[in-house]
């Protein structure tokens, strides 16, 4: 007899104690949690084999979730550094983080991470079978079925929480991409291995074609599928172009067959789109997938940012949570030019938080608003240090404040005895304009 997985176990009415714990760090009754859940809105990751220590929630109405990706690449495969990326990411508030390695020992990189990261872990197995294929075969495509699936078990296996799988690249998909040429093609690392084995075998998606075997992969292990999107647009001008569209219709359809397996899940979205068709990307997403968890790239609003990708995406990443979108990959400003550093890392993480907790606040979740109102009463007080305690990046804050503070000055030097706040009290009298 099989063992239930969580979405059956939450829909007989039994609470994991992971589960309260995220709940009661959020904020939610848990029992609306679990009701996502179940019902597919949401999803918990949180395999069986590794025990997270800070769990969360994606989707369902709560705050919207920051990932960071990290790992190495062939020019850099050092697995200290990546480890200092995780311990960036994680200190900077991320809520997850995805090893994305091609360099060095894949495995040994993933385990180290899997080992430290006291939040859940995603993975994209298909480069590992893939870079195993061009080491031990010769080339990428020379991977097959079996290689494929031995893979993602071993993910699964090894402690990871959630993994990214391109079941909607298929063979139909390719070929709406062939009629509709694009400026930028696949930029999607897994979409291009596996449009790769596709163009080449001239056969069908082993992860479309058996995707049953991978439905029961993920429910032996719990772990949750993040059906990504391979024909993501890489650029302005292939937005929302035919491919894109019919990849989502087929990952609608996985959606379906995720839920009847009591499998948990989440689709992937786009990466480059412009302002003005962000709200369309996500409602339609959240449509053809049945208010599956919406995971976006960004998404970036233009591509000239090089230097800055990382506030095009955040921009972008505002509009789409705002629209519904649940889950934000960060974006660093070396996106585009090389592999990040630690400290674009938390850079990159810090700026993705603004944009979620941005459109928190415009969704109504709760505590956002409180948290600004606290802030603003500080301000209006000119007390520096709950305003610095309060500052969602306080390391930045209070190094830019000391940087500029006179000693024994209560306002900042941008105004100094010119404070419009404090100037216009002495008329009001209390002092306490401003407040609720």
């Amino acid at each position: 007899m099989r063992r239930k997985t969580l979405m059956e176990t939450l829909k007989e009415g039994h609470i994991p104690e992971a589960l309260k714990k995220a709940a009661a760090d959020e904020g939610m009754e848990v029992e609306r949690m679990a009701e996502e859940i179940a019902a597919g809105r949401a999803v918990f990751p949180h395999g069986l084999a590794r025990g997270v220590r800070k769990p969360c929630v994606i989707g369902g109405g709560t705050r919207v979730k920051v990932n960071a990706n990290i790992g190495t690449s062939a020019d850099y495969p050092d697995i200290a550094d990546e480890l200092r990326k995780l311990e960036a990411a994680v200190e900077a508030g991320a809520d997850a983080v995805m090893d994305l390695s091609t360099g060095g020992d894949l495995g040994k990189v993933r385990m180290a991470i899997a080992n430290r990261s006291p939040v859940p872990l995603g993975t994209v197995p298909i480069y590992e079978a893939g870079i195993r294929a061009q080491q031990d075969k010769g080339s990428i495509v020379a991977m097959d079925e079996e290689d494929m699936f031995a893979v993602i078990e071993d993910h699964c296996a090894s402690g990871v929480d959630f993994i990214t799988v391109h079941c909607g690249v298929t063979m139909s998909v390719l070929e709406v991409l062939r009629a509709n040429p694009r400026v930028a093609g696949i930029v999607s690392r897994g979409g291009a291995f596996l449009a790769g084995w596709i163009l080449h075998h001239e056969r069908e998606n082993p992860l479309f074609e058996k995707f049953d075997r991978l439905l029961e992969i993920a429910r032996r292990y719990e772990v949750t599928l993040s059906l990504g999107d391979g024909l993501r647009p890489g650029c302005i001008e292939d937005a929302s172009d035919p491919a894109q569209l019919a990849e989502l219709v087929v990952l609608g359809g996985l959606v379906k067959r995720c839920r009847e397996a009591g499998v948990q899940c989440m689709v992937e979205g786009p990466g480059h789109v412009p302002l003005h068709q962000v709200e369309a990307n996500v409602k339609m997403a959240k449509a053809l997938t049945g208010g599956a968890p919406f995971y976006v790239l960004g998404p970036l609003v233009t591509d000239v940012a090089a230097g800055h990708d990382h506030v095009a995406a955040a921009i972008g990443g505002a509009l789409a949570a705002l629209a519904g979108a649940d889950f934000l990959c960060y974006v660093t400003p070396r996106e585009h030019l090389g592999l990040p550093t630690a400290e674009d890392v938390r850079e990159g993480v810090i700026i993705t938080r603004i944009a979620a907790h941005a459109a928190d606040l415009a969704r109504g979740i709760p505590g956002a608003r409180e948290w600004d109102l606290e802030m603003s009463r500080a301000r209006k007080a000119l007390d520096w240090e709950t305003q610095l305690s309060l500052a969602l990046d306080k390391e930045k804050a209070e190094s830019l404040f000391r940087d500029r503070q006179v000693q024994g000055e209560t306002a900042c030097t941008m105004c100094g005895d010119f404070c419009a706040m404090r100037f216009i009290s002495r008329y009001l009298g209390t002092g306490e304009m401003g407040t609720c």
